[in-house]
């Protein structure tokens, strides 16, 4: 007889198989077994919140056959994820296979490799309790959330919309930001601007206008406006008053007054969390959050390399912790001193301080075998896997480096009591910047090297100019910038950020427009009725206090029914209330209109959302049926009849591009059409693979192809 271990996925099983061998059999839960009934509320409100749970559909074959297995094993391990949710398919598992809870059955793998097995193996525990009673808290405030408020927006709004506990605040936190920028109001300001010729060199350098009379020249940010207004600061205004310094500038002399020089130290990023992770995917990859999370879990659970098997290649993804084990440094320590040398290395091992708020129960998401290299590993695994692993491996990597070191010089120039200033740096010792570079950080810095510059030096000006700027509105949120809001306002956790924004726009409460997310109308809709009505639902700040709820529940410092009796109290006068105010009235959702014409009645065509997405239907309904594909033009042209290129979507929801002329002409791709033209034939060239792709003349014959510069 074998001992069974129980884990999710059969890739994992098929990991830690390798590791335990003989002695053990692993299979798979195939994720969670039973949850609460889809039909009803299945959630006893009046005594003590029981929930009620039930087999989930299609488990049933795979209950009978851990059922089965169970009863002809010697002990059973529950082996699923590190984390709430992992430890409450456990405790489900437990009750339905009758084990008992006093038993050290539990056990956890931060990582799958040979280590990470026998470490979780060596130490068994018995379930958490209170990391489940956590988890049901959850459940059934979310339970709760979902199927009190959605029956009331389908009687007021329209059929098949929902609420959720942290999806509602993602939507309103979108709104909020596009209300802010239709609000906003352009602010005009000017600069003056040189440029230079260097003595010795005669290069040319730029500068711009720091201070007139002592008094420094204001750049508007958005604090600045809320301030009041400084007398010790010049607001350059209007065209008039830029105009005026050019004149007492004109003839004027311009010495350099210092130049100030100095070594900057930068400090690598820390090691990747949740959020970064998913952050930084978005803006080096392209990649969502839903893409990101599903590389990362297979990373976790094992892919076959070549000779070594199945491994699995992360730490556990879902963390904001910045813990790092002794063992990781000391071989990532090695690797860098092997490949870089000594002085790549800091002085002692680097510590990042995680926030006080966080989960210390993993490390931080890194490699766990630093020397597997992701050259190394790239042949077994999947496009997706090797981009989201040498994203992961470079960022750890680099986080155990030295620091770069930066010469940074400050050029002050004088003329009839202006200043102006140049500043440039260049890399001295490039120290974890060979390896990584954060999103934003400088890709050239090189480039702002200014020319050989000394004090009292007379520089002759090459041109100077006022350049007129307006304030921007603060910018759309992106996938990105939508998770590092969330995180920074405490609202969800390292699990729910990528199925949130997944939600807010299968829902059709936010759409993406770009990169960059925008609420549609139906999402403002639904944001201002619970604002209304269910504000305690959409505010921030109470959000953030239950997540901290939940984790106090999971310490054990707060009892879970206590809870839910706290918050179920005032939700349900809440919905009373909404329920009085709003008896007979009905909320119409506004179509969009566009400049369509419907070709059969003559009306301008409108916006409607269907099964998959947008398209343009007639008004006029039922009476006009007319209804039709809505399509973007896009850059380039048909390389086979040269009309417009549209942006198509399948049924999938996949982005495709196709021609305008179809279905005379029948040209597709999954390839971007640019606005590039191929020097061999003259015809658009496609974009192949993103970023790092490349190229391509999609002319049958052509052939031309170029690499993306990196």
């Amino acid at each position: 007889m074998s001992d069974l271990v129980i884990v999710e996925s059969p890739a994992k099983a098929k990991t830690i198989q390798k590791y335990l061998g003989k002695g053990y059999e692993v299979v798979a839960s195939m994720g969670h077994i039973r949850d609460l009934p889809k039909s009803t509320l299945g959630v006893d409100t009046d005594n003590g919140f029981t929930p009620h749970y039930i087999n989930m559909k299609g488990k049933s074959a795979v209950i009978k056959d851990l059922k089965k297995r169970a009863k002809k094993c010697d002990k059973v391990y529950l082996a699923t994820d590190p984390d709430r949710e992992g430890e409450a398919i456990s405790w489900h598992i437990a009750q339905l296979l009758n084990l008992d809870m006093n038993d050290n059955n539990r056990v956890e793998f931060n990582e799958i490799t040979k280590t990470g097995v026998s470490n979780g193996m060596s130490n068994p525990h018995k379930i958490d309790l209170d990391l489940v009673n956590a988890q049901q808290a959850r459940r059934i405030l979310d339970r709760l959330v979902g199927y009190k408020i959605s029956p009331f927006l389908w009687k007021k709004v329209k059929r098949g919309l929902s609420a959720g506990r942290v999806q509602s605040v993602a939507v309103s936190i979108v709104v909020d930001r596009e209300n802010e920028i239709r609000g906003f109001v352009p602010k005009e300001y000017w600069s003056v601007d040189a440029k230079f010729t260097a003595p010795e060199s005669g290069k040319v350098f730029g500068a711009s206008l720091l201070s007139v009379d002592g008094r420094k020249i204001e750049i508007p940010t958005k604090d600045s406006e809320n301030k009041k207004n400084d007398d010790k600061k010049i607001l350059i205004s209007t065209k008039e008053e830029a105009d005026n310094i050019l004149k007492r500038l004109e003839g004027a002399e311009y010495t350099v007054l210092s130049v100030k020089k100095r070594v900057t130290k930068k400090q690598p990023a820390p090691p990747f969390i949740t959020s970064t992770m998913q952050q930084e995917a978005s803006r080096k990859l392209g990649f969502n959050s839903k893409r990101t999370m599903k590389a990362a879990q297979e990373l976790y659970e094992g892919v076959e390399i070549q000779g070594i098997g199945a491994v699995g290649l992360i730490t556990y993804m879902r963390t904001d912790s910045l813990r790092v084990s002794d063992e990781a440094k000391a071989s990532a320590a090695q690797y860098i001193e092997t490949v870089y040398g000594k002085s790549y290395l800091p002085e002692k091992p680097r510590v990042y301080k995680t926030k006080s708020n966080a989960q210390d129960a993993h490390e931080a998401i890194r490699p766990s075998l630093p020397e597997l290299t992701p050259a190394r590993v790239k042949a077994g695994l999947t496009s997706d896997q090797y981009k989201l692993y040498e994203l992961i491996w470079s960022r750890f990597i680099a986080s155990q480096m030295a620091n770069a070191l930066l010469d940074t010089v400050s050029v002050d120039i004088g003329a009839n009591d202006c200043i102006f200033r140049a500043s440039g740096y260049s890399v001295k010792f490039d120290g974890f910047m060979i390896l990584y570079k954060e999103s934003g950080d400088e890709e050239n810095v090189e480039k702002k090297v200014l020319p050989p510059i000394a004090e009292n030096d007379k520089l002759k000006l090459k041109s100077i100019a006022g350049n007129q700027h307006f304030t921007q509105p603060p910018p759309r949120y992106t996938e990105a910038s939508l998770i590092k809001a969330m995180e920074e306002n405490g609202i969800g956790r390292p699990s729910t950020y990528a199925p949130t924004i997944s939600t807010i726009t299968t829902r059709q409460y936010v759409e993406h427009e770009g990169k960059q997310l925008k609420p549609t109308g139906l999402g403002e809709i639904i944001n201002d009725l619970m604002k209304e009505h269910f504000n305690g639902i959409v505010d921030a700040r109470f959000t953030a206090d239950m997540e901290s709820s939940l984790d106090e529940i999971e310490n054990g410092e707060k009892d879970w029914v206590d809870t839910l009796e706290s918050f179920y109290k005032r939700f349900a006068e809440d919905l009373k209330k909404a329920e009085e105010a709003m008896e007979g009235k009905r909320i119409k959702v506004p179509d969009e209109e566009t400049d369509e014409i419907c070709e059969l009645c003559g009306q301008n065509m409108v916006i409607k959302f269907g099964r998959y997405g947008k398209f343009l239907a007639c008004p006029g309904f039922p009476e006009c049926k007319n209804a039709k594909q809505l399509v973007t033009e896009s850059e380039g042209s048909c390389p086979v009849c040269g009309k417009k290129m549209l942006l198509k979507k399948s049924k999938k929801g996949r982005s495709f591009y196709g021609c305008e002329g179809y279905p005379e002409c029948r040209f597709m791709t999954w390839n971007v059409p640019t606005s590039e033209k191929c020097p061999e034939c003259g015809k658009t060239l496609f974009n192949k693979g993103g970023k790092s792709g490349k190229l391509i003349c999609e002319n049958e014959g052509c052939g031309y192809e170029r690499e993306l510069k990196k």
